[in-house]
């Protein structure tokens, strides 16, 4: 670091984002703030969430602590509930003496472990605003009866300036705080997060027509795995709650079509929010004094096996983005090591030589900052509800267990071979011995 104190950290967290970037190699999306902010830092192309659902997830990143089976379950998730007084990732920033800000999403519910973990009140703008969360503004959506069994069309485009939905007023008030941090004495920890691309996929028309809808591509695999089990699927309960989506069964491909539209558009639409921050960040002459964290909270499927959001154990839900940059470390890197996320808090204590609390589950990542070659962990471990995943170099083996323990179901993939998990090798006697050795990892864990 450039500077004796100690340095800043800005934490950007995106909800429902697929690894499906520029930076990870693929082109569908524009992104090209995101690529940007990976071309100058590392990203962790193998980086696992520990629950696929937002506030489970969220929980177990900002505690470090694992989950469990009664412990960060659901969307619904509360840390004060969960693990009562566990101290957080702003909170230990905080207590050693930075100001520590949440602007938008980052905590599930905006008030968890708030007067602990910030400085001040945490803002969001539905908080300041009222409405619904999910923040339409066309005016015969706005005329809707929505509640939260009737949600409203799953997408929305309105010929609107950035900041008539959220995202452009979390990226208005991030970039308002880092003027003001700009001139404060101490470091600052600010959690910006990001709505979009939850659904509904609202997002202002310029960012639907940088795609053309007849040409964005549909799942090649919305079929269901061969060998599955019954637990593997669900019913994509979240998106079928909005209108005009059928109540079960495939949807029908137009639909198919104009979701994975509007999730691209709303993912263009956060990219850029993303840029507005860092080119402030840049003006301030903040670049070297600051660590980035940019990371989704889980993957989400556009149809793949046939299925829609998160809320399962395939790699399409559990394989999120992670980008870290660190002033003078490695940049425009790749690290294909496994990594979890409970690994970043343990990172930022490292990179900003705080010491580590005794709760932390996960481990450090400074050493593949400074060497992405290097391997990584062996495993990385991840659960929903009742199932419990363990991904190695080559496999993603889940098993599902009832309260007493006794297995219900179980899948094995060999993303060697099948990396768009196709075909499941449980049951099959010439992978009993692998089966075997990676539950042994679940339980020994």
């Amino acid at each position: 670091m450039p500077t004796s104190r100690k340095p800043n950290v800005l934490f950007l967290v995106v909800d429902d984002l697929r690894p499906q970037l520029g930076c990870y190699g693929r082109r569908e999306m524009i992104t090209p703030h995101v690529d940007a902010l990976a071309s100058a830092g590392v990203v962790f192309r193998r980086a696992y969430c520990q629950v696929p659902v937002c506030g489970a997830t969220r929980a177990s990143l900002l505690t470090g602590v694992r989950p469990t089976r009664d412990r960060f379950v659901t969307y619904e998730t509360w840390v004060d509930r969960d693990l009562p007084g566990a101290r957080t990732l702003p909170q230990h920033f905080r207590e050693a003496g930075y100001v520590a800000l949440s602007v938008g999403k980052v905590f599930h519910h905006r008030t968890d472990a708030a007067e602990r973990s910030w400085s001040a009140e945490p803002w969001h703008p539905h908080a300041q605003r009222g409405g619904s969360w999910r923040n339409y503004v066309r005016p015969e959506n706005l005329a809707l009866d929505v509640s939260s069994d009737r949600r409203g069309p799953p997408f929305e485009c309105a010929d609107v300036a950035d900041d008539a939905y959220f995202d452009g007023q979390i990226a208005d008030r991030a970039v308002a705080e880092l003027t003001r941090l700009a001139e404060a004495d101490g470091p600052f920890f600010l959690g910006v997060g990001f709505l979009k691309p939850h659904l509904p996929f609202n997002a202002p028309k310029r960012y639907w027509d940088l795609y053309h809808r007849d040409d964005v591509p549909l799942a090649d695999n919305p079929f269901r795995p061969d060998g599955a089990p019954d637990e593997a699927l669900h019913n994509f309960g979240e998106l079928r709650a909005y209108f005009d989506i059928p109540p079960d069964g495939p949807l029908p491909e137009q639909t198919a079509r104009s979701l994975v539209h509007g999730y691209y558009a709303a993912t263009s639409y956060m990219d850029a929010q993303v840029g507005r921050v860092l080119d402030r960040l840049d003006e301030l002459h903040l670049r070297d004094e600051t660590i980035v964290v940019f990371w989704g909270d889980h993957g989400w499927q556009l149809g793949e096996h046939g299925l829609w959001c998160k809320h399962c154990n395939f790699d399409t839900s559990l394989n999120a983005p992670l980008i870290v940059r660190v002033p003078g470390a490695a940049a425009g890197a790749e690290a294909g090591g496994l990594v979890e996320f409970l690994d970043v808090y343990p990172t930022l204590c490292d990179l900003a030589d705080l010491p580590l609390p005794e709760h932390l589950e996960g481990q450090s990542l400074a050493p593949l900052l400074g060497d992405p070659r290097g391997r990584g962990k062996p495993a990385a471990f991840s659960r929903y509800h009742a199932g419990d995943s363990v991904r190695t170099d080559r496999y993603l083996y889940t098993e599902w267990t009832d309260n007493a323990g006794r297995q219900t179901g179980r899948m094995l993939y060999d993303h060697d071979a099948d990396p768009d998990e196709n075909t499941s090798l449980a049951e099959r006697p010439d992978h009993a011995e692998t089966v075997a050795r990676l539950a042994g990892l679940l339980r020994g864990r």
